[in-house]
């Protein structure tokens, strides 16, 4: 399936956070792509894809991402790895960081480029899915430049759901977005 010999997707600690802070210029870079030149997605004046020109290093941003290691039992950060080497990463909020009526929300999700089309952002997905069981929400850019992540998404949830999921563009506390839903308790 992904011609590769091990995929494994792990929570990580505060030991291992280090990595996902590695990869996650890589990914806002990524999401630019996706939304051209609008605000938000753009660097600020140091270089940085973060809004705010306070921002003038990399190691400034990594203190953003603290949060994610420092909530246990309510935010979620998983590493990909393939083959030992980090490949990604998705981090998983819950509730007070979702909507309401959602269990787990999929806030970031990243491939790098080198992994992508064998398979293992589906199986990754997957792995993560099947650790907690209840109502997810997931969203995506529903712009033309995104019709891969759409495509990917539509596939990758539709197989994990059998079709039994609800997608709808609507604005969110992030602006405009393609939102998944499904519920896999009874899976």
């Amino acid at each position: 399936m992904t011609g590769f010999m091990n995929i494994n997707v792990k929570l990580t600690d505060q030991d291992e956070a280090y990595i996902i802070k590695n990869m996650y210029p890589l990914y806002l870079h990524d999401l630019s792509g996706h939304y051209g030149l609008i605000p938000g997605h753009i660097p600020n004046l140091h270089g940085i894809f973060e809004e705010s020109n306070e921002y003038r290093t990399l190691t400034d941003q990594y203190d953003v991402q603290k949060i994610w290691w420092e909530k246990t039992n309510c935010l979620y950060p998983f590493l990909i790895r393939v083959d030992d080497i980090p490949a990604g990463f998705a981090l998983i909020a819950t509730p007070p960081h979702c909507a309401k009526g959602t269990d787990y929300f999929v806030n970031d999700f990243f491939l790098m480029q080198p992994f992508r089309g064998k398979g293992v952002a589906e199986y990754s997905a997957i792995q993560v899915f099947d650790k907690f069981k209840g109502n997810w929400e997931l969203h995506t850019n529903p712009s033309e430049r995104n019709t891969i992540g759409q495509k990917f998404w539509r596939k990758t949830v539709s197989n994990y759901t059998s079709g039994k999921y609800n997608e709808e563009s609507e604005m969110t506390f992030d602006g405009y977005k393609l939102v998944f839903r499904f519920n896999n308790s009874n899976e």
